[in-house]
C-alpha cells in the first residue's frame, strides 16, 4: 500500500513586522506541491460561473435574439428557440435538392430561414392590453412595496424590542415564506370568498355592513334574499394587495431583523442618557442605520412586484376554471388585473402572437426594471450609511 506523504513545510515570508507570513500556497498533502491561488480562486468560482452561465445568461441571451426573430416556422424538434436550433435553420436552408441537365445540384425548394427585425416590439408596444397590463403593474407596486416595507419595519422593531416568546413570533411571521403560493392563493379565496363561509364577508356583516363579491365578475346570489352585484376592480384589487402583502412580509422581517441585530446598543443608551424619546430615537438612529438593508428590500421588492404572476394567478384560480381561462385574472374579458408577466405566458401560448412576442414584452419588462432600479440608486445613494 502506498504510504501519503505529508508535506511538513510550508513557505512562510518574514516581513520585517515581526510576524511570519503565509505566501499564499495551498499546501498538497498527497505530493507537497504548492496551488497557485488564483488555481483555487478558479476551482471555486468554477461551478458557480456555470450555474450563472446556463440558467441565467444564456436564457437572457437567447430571449434577446428570439424578440428580433420575426418568424419560427423553420424550427425543428421540440420547437423551442435556441441556438442550435437557430444555426441548424441557417444550414438546412434547402428543403428540396435537384440536379440540372448539366449535372449541377441545385436547390430546388428552399426552407424558410429566420428573419430580424422590430416588428415584435411594435407588436407589443401597440398591443393595448399589453399596455393595461403595464398599469395594472404600476398600480400594484406602488401601492404594496411601500406598504409591506413599513409594516415589514414595524413588525421586526417590535420583534426586536421584546424577549418572552420572540422565537415564536418570528416562526409565525415567517410562515407564508415557507408555504406554497398556490396554497396561499386559495386560503386568500377562502378568506374573500363570496359563499356563506367568506371570512371577510362575514366579518362585515357582523359590523353592520354589506357582504362583498370579491372576486368574480357576475352577479352572485348569496342566498334567496341577497344578490351581490360583480365584484368591483377596487375590491378585486384589496384582495391582490392584501395577499401580495402578507405573501412579502416574511423576508423582509428576516432582514431587517438580522440588521437591527447588528446596530451597537451603545447607540441606544447614550440617545436614553440624552432624553431622546423612543419615536427620535427609532427615526434618528434606528432608521440611518438600517438604510443598507432598506435600499436592499426596496430594490428587491420593486424587482419582485414587477415580475409578480403566480399570486395573482392563484387568487383568480377557482374564478379562472369557472370562466374557463387559464389566464383569467379579473373583469369580463380576464384582463382586469392582468400583470406584464401575465400578459407574456399569454402571448408565449398564443398561436397568432408566438415566441417572438412574448420575448420582446419580457424585453420591455426588463427595460422598465432596469430604469427603476437605476434610479433608486441614484436616489438612495446618499442616503445610506454603510
Amino acid at each position: 500500500m502506498a504510504k501519503l506523504e505529508i508535506a511538513e513545510e510550508v513557505k512562510v515570508v518574514d516581513s520585517g513586522d515581526g510576524f511570519v507570513h503565509d505566501t499564499g500556497h495551498l499546501i498538497s498533502k498527497r505530493r507537497g506541491k504548492s496551488l497557485p491561488q488564483w488555481a483555487t480562486a478558479w476551482i471555486v468560482l468554477i461551478p458557480a460561473m456555470i450555474f450563472l452561465l446556463l440558467f441565467m445568461f444564456y436564457p437572457i441571451l437567447n430571449t434577446f435574439f428570439m424578440a428580433f426573430i420575426q418568424n419560427f416556422s423553420w424550427q425543428k424538434g421540440a420547437g423551442s428557440f435556441a441556438f442550435g436550433n437557430f444555426f441548424a435553420g441557417l444550414q438546412n436552408f434547402c428543403q428540396q435538392w435537384e440536379i440540372n441537365d448539366d449535372g449541377v445540384k441545385y436547390c430546388f425548394i428552399y426552407n424558410e430561414i429566420p428573419r430580424f427585425g422590430f416588428e415584435n416590439f411594435a407588436t407589443v408596444l401597440g398591443n393595448q392590453t399589453f399596455l393595461h397590463s403595464i398599469w395594472n403593474t404600476f398600480e400594484l407596486v406602488i401601492i404594496e412595496v411601500p406598504l409591506t416595507i413599513m409594516i415589514a419595519l414595524l413588525i421586526a422593531t417590535f420583534l426586536n424590542g421584546i424577549k418572552a416568546l420572540r422565537g415564536l413570533y418570528q416562526t409565525i411571521f415567517f410562515l407564508p415564506y415557507v408555504t406554497n403560493t398556490i396554497a396561499l392563493g386559495l386560503v386568500f379565496q377562502i378568506i374573500f370568498s363570496s359563499g356563506e363561509g367568506g371570512i371577510m364577508n362575514m366579518l362585515i356583516t357582523a359590523l353592520g355592513g354589506q357582504p362583498v363579491n370579491w372576486l368574480r365578475s357576475t352577479e352572485y346570489h348569496l342566498n334567496e334574499q341577497v344578490t351581490l352585484a360583480p365584484a368591483s376592480r377596487f375590491h378585486q384589487g384589496v384582495v391582490i394587495v392584501t395577499y401580495a402583502i402578507w405573501n412579502g412580509l416574511a423576508f423582509k422581517i428576516l432582514v431587517f431583523m438580522s440588521g437591527l441585530a447588528t446596530i451597537d446598543k451603545q447607540y441606544y443608551d447614550a440617545a436614553k442618557i440624552d432624553g431622546s424619546s423612543n419615536f427620535t430615537i427609532w427615526r434618528r438612529i434606528t432608521l440611518p442605520l438600517l438604510s443598507p438593508q432598506i435600499l436592499y428590500i426596496t430594490i428587491t421588492s420593486f424587482i419582485g412586484a414587477f415580475k409578480m404572476y403566480t399570486g395573482v394567478m392563484s387568487v383568480y384560480s377557482s374564478v379562472a376554471t369557472t370562466a374557463k381561462n387559464s389566464f383569467y385574472f379579473g373583469g369580463d374579458v380576464g384582463t382586469e388585473w392582468m400583470p406584464i408577466v401575465g400578459w407574456i405566458y399569454k402571448e408565449l401560448d398564443s398561436p397568432t402572437a408566438g415566441p417572438g412576442v412574448a420575448a420582446a414584452g419580457s424585453l420591455v419588462l426588463l427595460t422598465i426594471i432596469l430604469i427603476i432600479t437605476a434610479v433608486q440608486y441614484g436616489v438612495s445613494s446618499k442616503r445610506v450609511h454603510y
